[in-house]
């Protein structure tokens, strides 16, 4: 079985949506390996790979433009099952012969679709009215020759449809989000019954697949894991430790921008409960050396990445034995390192690539997460027995605490703010809040303020706190978390951290702000 865990795998061809990903996560959370390919792909990628179905994913260009996205000629010719979502369903009635014209009324949000046609999507669906979440301006105004309206809603009177013998199937609507009542049992739909796919895409056969690909790549050469406490390096260890054992060796870098007491729990749970060999270097001086002087975000990330590289390296160089270099890249990283010249999205903010370490080592490197999500990374995490506080820790980002300290970074300033951090996400976890937010953090300010304690003028720095709500992290609205909780939060910190004179909350959303604050 374990063998036959890729041999049903879905397609999703991307145009650009913000949505893409989240399509291919919904089918693997069906139990079913998919994967993501640009527009531009050849046909002779795309046959390849060999789907059992595809999926043509939405897109913010609109049909009518001239030099618009479109499918690969013949794509439609392959006899393979097809479900076009909003820009995808657009393509399919023109490229059937139908008509795509811009709406009189555009439907971004909520709407209700009236399913009056019977079609093997909404199989099982008994309600004839269901709740869809709709973000477009163009719609089907004319069905192509040969299909079949499925659904419609009051400013679509084509919002799904479908041909009775190719297997060819449109939504306007996004069935892939949360907000779209019945957008599981569709997918479903489409891909275990129309597509015919097996759920063999699930924990137990994931590790399974990746421990034997792990050994036979590696022999018994042994391997070298940069640790960061992240979630991602934090499974590969696990995985590697589990597939490998002592020919397993990581290396720590502490570089002092890390939460209250991190580096320490690290080393209790990998090196003390795994048995996982560590080595720990407490770098936090050179990196504050590094970073003197340096206000701007990206001048410090870049002196952060420099000086993790420089150490790591001189410690890699240490071990002669070292044959292959281990890296916790994920799917996304795969997906948005892949060139995004060639995507159609309209591209907000700049992300890291992948690489790097491997120039320098000259090393071949093995990525056992590659064709995994973070929510699978998790899954497989807790399968191996990691600690839940780790796996489901809010994001926090690769330079750490540099960024999260506006101005240049002190040694002090990083102090200070470790213990308002600590404070508000453990009041988050005794609250039960914690779960309920996608990410929260303090961020210190360099600025000085009057405040009064007891019965003495304090004229100290400003921390801000921010919590937001998200479902992909590309949008998110600040959290709205009890004024009285805030108010508890703010007091503890000013009490208990004498150079600190003043709170704030951040209610921002992203956009225009973005999460971080940097």
């Amino acid at each position: 079985m374990v063998k036959d865990i890729l041999k049903h795998k879905i397609l999703v061809i991307d145009f650009g949506s913000q949505y893409s990903q989240l399509i291919a996560r919904r089918v693997r959370e069906l139990g079913v390996y998919c994967e993501i390919l640009p527009y531009n792909s050849s046909l002779t990628s795309i046959k390849a790979y060999s789907p059992q179905g595809i999926i043509l994913s939405g897109g913010p260009e609109t049909v009518k433009k001239k030099g618009a996205p479109k499918v690969p000629k013949g794509l439609f010719h392959l006899n393979i099952p097809i479900l076009g979502i909003c820009y995808g369903m657009q393509l399919i009635a023109e490229e059937f012969g139908g008509k795509v014209e811009l709406a009189t009324k555009r439907e971004f949000g909520h709407a209700s679709l009236n399913i009056f046609k019977s079609s093997y999507l909404f199989k099982g669906i008994k309600k004839r009215s269901i709740d869809v979440w709709m973000s477009h301006g163009d719609h089907v105004s004319k069905l192509p020759k040969g299909f079949k309206i499925a659904g419609k809603t009051t400013n679509s009177p084509i919002a799904a449809l479908f041909h009775p013998t190719k297997k060819i199937f449109g939504l306007q609507f996004h069935p892939e989000v949360t907000h779209t009542s019945q957008g599981k049992r569709i997918l479903k739909n489409f891909v275990k019954d129309i597509c015919q796919c097996k759920g063999l895409w699930n924990s137990k056969n994931i590790i399974s697949r990746s421990i034997n690909e792990i050994r036979d790549a590696v022999g018994k050469d042994e391997v070298l894991l940069g640790l960061s406490g992240g979630v991602d390096s934090a499974v590969v260890a696990a995985l590697l430790s589990k597939a490998i054992g002592k020919q397993l060796t990581c290396v720590f870098v502490d570089n002092g921008l890390l939460r209250l007491n991190e580096g320490d729990q690290v080393m209790e749970t990998f090196k003390k409960k795994f048995g996982i060999k560590v080595k720990r270097v407490n770098a936090g001086n050179y990196f504050l050396k590094d970073l003197k002087g340096k206000i701007d975000p990206e001048d410090k990330r870049k002196a952060i990445g420099k000086t993790f590289i420089d150490i790591f390296l001189k410690e890699a160089r240490k071990n002669k034995k070292i044959k292959w270099l281990a890296q916790g890249t994920i799917y996304p990283d795969v997906i948005e390192s892949a060139g995004k010249e060639k995507s159609a999205a309209h591209v907000i903010k700049s992300h890291h690539n992948v690489g790097g370490l491997p120039d320098y080592l000259n090393l071949p490197v093995i990525e056992p997460l590659k064709d995994l999500f973070k929510d699978e990374v998790r899954k497989i995490g807790l399968e191996l027995g990691l600690p839940h506080e780790i796996l489901f820790r809010h994001p926090f980002p690769g330079p750490g605490l540099g960024v999260r300290i506006l101005g240049e970074v002190k040694k002090e300033y990083i102090r200070i703010l470790q213990l308002a951090d600590d404070i508000f996400i453990k009041e988050l976890i005794s609250g039960g809040l914690y779960d309920k937010v996608s990410q929260a953090f303090a961020v210190f300010l360099p600025v000085k303020s009057v405040g009064v304690v007891g019965d003495s003028r304090r004229y100290k720095y400003v921390i801000a706190l921010r919590a937001v709500e998200t479902i992909d992290f590309m949008t998110a609205n600040s959290a709205t978390l009890p004024h009285a909780f805030l108010e508890r939060i703010s007091n503890r910190i000013i009490n208990e951290i004498p150079e600190i004179s003043r709170v704030t909350y951040d209610i921002s959303s992203k956009p225009p702000a973005t999460i971080e604050w940097e």
